[in-house]
C-alpha cells in the first residue's frame, strides 16, 4: 500500500474549469456529472471514480493523466512506488506510474479495488487500446458482451472503443495494473466517456 498520496487532483480539475471559462453547471451539463459531486470532487471532499475522470476529461478537452501531471516534458520519466501521484475513492486507489513523457503515447495506472468496488454498468469507451493485467486478487472486467475473470497473472487486451468496466467480486483487495493507449498518429488522444 502506498504510504504517500499526493494531493487530491480536485484543484487541478477546478483551475481547468477556470481557465476554460465554465461554471460548475456548464461542466455538469458537458459531462454529465451533477453540479454537486463536480463541487465535493473539486475540494477534495470526494474522490471521483475511473469513470468520472474520463467524465471529466472528456467535457474539459484534456487526457486523464493531465488531472495527475505537471507541466514538464521529459525523455525520461521516473517514478519511486512510495511517490506515485494518486487520486483515492469508492473503494479505489489509482496511481500514475509514469506521466510527462515527451511524445507519450501510453498511460499507465496501479489500480488497487477494495472488494465490492469498480463501477459495474458504468461502462467506459474511449479511443485507442487498453491493456490490463491483474497482478493480486481477482477482477471481473466486461468488454462488450463478455465477462472476463480475472486471477492473478491473466490479462485482456482490447479495443477500446468497446464499452467496458469491472468490479472486485471477490473477498480480497486487487491490484490491476491498466495501460491506456490512446494515440492518434503521433498524439495522444483525448480520453472520452458516455459522451451524450
Amino acid at each position: 500500500m502506498v504510504e504517500n498520496v499526493a494531493p487530491n487532483v480536485g484543484p487541478r480539475i477546478r483551475a481547468m474549469r477556470e481557465q476554460r471559462g465554465l461554471s460548475l453547471r456548464a461542466l455538469a451539463e458537458r459531462c454529465g456529472l451533477s453540479i454537486n459531486a463536480i463541487s465535493l470532487i473539486e475540494r477534495g471532499e470526494n474522490s471521483p471514480t475511473v469513470s468520472s475522470l474520463h467524465l471529466l476529461a472528456t467535457a474539459l478537452g484534456v487526457k486523464i493523466t493531465d488531472f495527475f501531471e505537471d507541466s514538464h516534458e521529459n525523455a525520461v520519466v521516473y517514478v519511486r512506488h512510495d511517490q506515485r501521484l494518486a487520486t483515492r475513492g469508492h473503494g479505489l486507489l489509482m496511481e500514475s506510474l509514469g506521466i510527462g513523457l515527451r511524445h507519450q503515447q501510453l498511460e499507465p495506472f496501479m489500480v488497487t479495488v477494495q472488494p465490492g468496488a469498480g463501477d459495474p454498468g458504468e461502462t467506459i469507451v474511449h479511443p485507442g487500446q487498453e491493456f490490463v493485467c491483474c497482478l493480486e486478487g481477482t477482477i471481473l472486467y466486461q468488454v462488450g458482451e463478455h465477462t472476463y475473470d480475472l486471477e492473478a497473472g491473466d490479462s485482456l487486451l482490447f479495443d477500446a472503443t468497446q464499452p467496458h468496466c469491472f468490479r472486485n467480486a471477490g473477498e480480497s483487495p486487487a491490484r490491476i495494473l491498466i495501460v491506456f493507449q490512446a494515440a492518434e498518429g503521433r498524439h495522444l488522444a483525448r480520453q472520452r466517456h458516455l459522451e451524450g
